[in-house]
């Protein structure tokens, strides 16, 4: 069980019956053989996009708490490598042949885009760290489903649900936004002539709310990027979240060997305004597990994911005088590394940076830079890099030093 009697760990760790395995959440392993006292605890899970909540208590009190934050740059890189070896096809060959069976769809049933499987591994991983430290006999995950058509329209109900925005252009989305946009252009208003359909980066493989209709003369500034067209309200989140939902929670129960349990999003926004608590991720995830009669302190962790590798060896555009660049810099530099958590003037922050000449770019998670340039031999190596980048808050504001009220996790 966590623990606060510092005094017992220095002890153990100074006589060798223990080792230090993490230092934030600051974790011990214990090498001797000692007897089992433990009480079971729930874990909460707070499920989102961006951020996940995760609380384990039990009935006395709280005995771990973290936000974690998400990465949301899947989807970019993989349009980047779409994009890079869609001009590399071009390149080597005049023409090639489309490769229409080789598509991972249909060759794996069940198979889902690369951004959702991410957003379930990072819950399922976070869930496991915590089982990891601390001991858990239930889990009980918070499942949304959103109603998109009610979102866009408060006033559908009953058969109107079969006429949506597009019915009648199922298959015709280009004479939708035409008749939507009345046959005239949005950025200045021309009718008649040639129009063209696409989204202001000039795509056209859109939903219909990002596409828009224009002139020639303003679809040729659109490709020039000289016009920009202020983006409508997206529901990409809640349309992962229903994705996700009954995926992360079948992996879940085959994954852990305690039972796993589902809440809903309206009894946590009852449990949270009968006791009147305010709304955040940790709040939430205290509401979900259950024990409300447990003290929930404002000290929590925030946990940042980051990018594993950078599998781009080389730039996509050579040099001048045909120099091919490399796009990764040097695993080490100085026995340092990229994220590595380290202490600088008596702060603690991450390198977000680094050059061949040892100089480093310092910040905290929140992106608060603390050096722009700051010289190795003035750095101290606390930990090394890992997937997912850890530091101690207080709701409200950001604090990176352990506090004495900060409890430690043994593991036998």
């Amino acid at each position: 069980m966590p623990t606060e009697n510092y005094r017992m760990v220095r002890l153990l760790l100074k006589a060798g019956k223990a080792k230090v395995v993490r230092r934030t959440p600051f974790t011990i392993q214990l090498l001797i053989t000692v007897h089992t006292y433990t009480q079971p605890a729930t874990v909460g899970v707070d499920t989102g996009i961006r951020h996940i909540g995760i609380v384990a208590s039990n009935e006395k009190k709280v005995l771990y708490a973290a936000q974690t934050e998400q990465r949301t740059d899947i989807s970019k890189n993989v349009k980047a490598r779409h994009d890079l070896r869609r001009s590399r096809r071009s390149r080597n060959k005049r023409y090639r042949m489309a490769r229409s069976l080789n598509r991972v769809r249909s060759k794996h049933k069940g198979w889902l885009a690369p951004c959702i499987e991410q957003l379930i591994t990072v819950h399922l991983n976070e869930i496991g760290f915590v089982m990891s430290i601390v001991p858990i006999e239930k889990i009980r995950i918070e499942t949304a489903e959103f109603d998109i058509h009610k979102i866009k329209d408060p006033t559908v109900a009953g058969v109107g649900y079969q006429f949506g925005e597009k019915f009648g252009f199922e298959q015709n989305t280009r004479n939708y936004v035409l008749l939507r946009d009345g046959h005239k252009c949005r950025y200045c208003g021309k009718t008649g002539g040639k129009l063209y359909v696409c989204s202001a980066e000039g795509r056209t493989t859109l939903a219909p709310e990002d596409l828009y209709t224009f002139c020639e003369k303003c679809f040729r500034d659109v490709c020039k990027g000289n016009i920009r067209m202020i983006k409508k309200r997206h529901f990409a989140p809640p349309t992962k979240m229903g994705i996700m939902r009954d995926t992360m929670l079948k992996r879940a129960k085959e994954t852990f060997s305690v039972p796993v349990e589902k809440t809903t999003g309206a009894e946590t926004k009852r449990i949270r305004e009968e006791r009147e608590i305010e709304k955040s991720h940790i709040n939430d995830a205290f509401c979900i597990a259950g024990n409300l009669k447990a003290k929930l302190s404002e000290e929590y962790f925030f946990r940042k994911k980051v990018r594993c590798h950078n599998r781009q060896l080389r730039k996509a555009n050579t040099l001048k005088g045909g120099i091919v660049k490399a796009n990764q810099a040097p695993k080490e530099v100085f026995g340092f590394k990229l994220f590595d958590s380290v202490e600088y003037e008596g702060k603690t922050c991450f390198i977000f940076g680094r050059r061949a000449s040892g100089y480093f770019d310092l910040r905290c998670l929140d992106g608060t830079k603390i050096c722009s340039s700051a010289s190795w031999k003035k750095t101290r190596l606390l930990a090394h890099s890992k997937t997912i980048l850890t530091e101690r808050r207080v709701q409200g504001n950001t604090e990176t030093r352990r506090s004495n009220s900060s409890p430690t996790y043994a593991n036998a």
